[in-house]
């Protein structure tokens, strides 16, 4: 059996991120960031990391562009968490979306983000076949999310 796709962040991504994460945290978010915190799975700690939640059709998506992450974990046994920028703290829950649902929110996400995490989807692309992005969906986890007021 095959471990499930995670691509880790090179040291200068990981560096990437703690800055976007820091700049977020300050209110200043670039193009949609910002920094998500779900509770460990072992450790029971808040764990913090930059995203960029995704709209589509009026509702809220993470996705996990790396694939199989820690955070993807934890948010699965967690079932929901906080995004922040600045001062302005939201409370979601998340429920993870079967891969045949994935097609229209990833190719969306691709478009806006592509810029960005094209590089961790192996060749798919905003302009690959729809064959080819739900090819792919089961390496990258999509979680809908609904802030809780």
């Amino acid at each position: 059996m095959t471990s499930p796709y995670y691509l880790k962040g090179s040291p200068l991504n990981v560096r990437f991120n703690s800055v976007i994460g820091w700049l977020a945290r300050r209110g200043l978010s670039i193009a949609g960031t910002a920094e998500m915190s779900v509770r460990g799975r072992k450790s029971g700690q808040m764990q913090r990391i930059p995203v960029n939640p995704h709209t589509y059709g009026g509702t809220q998506y993470l996705v996990s562009a790396r694939g199989h992450s820690q955070w993807v974990r934890n948010m699965r046994a967690a079932g929901g968490g906080e995004l922040r920028v600045g001062r302005k703290v939201r409370e979601f829950s998340a429920v993870e979306l079967p891969d045949e649902e994935k097609l229209p929110i990833l190719r969306t996400y691709l478009e806006k983000w592509g810029w960005e995490v094209d590089q961790y989807f192996q060749g798919v692309t905003a302009k690959s076949s729809d064959e080819e992005v739900t090819a792919a969906a089961p390496d990258h986890p999509v979680f809908r999310i609904t802030v809780k007021r």
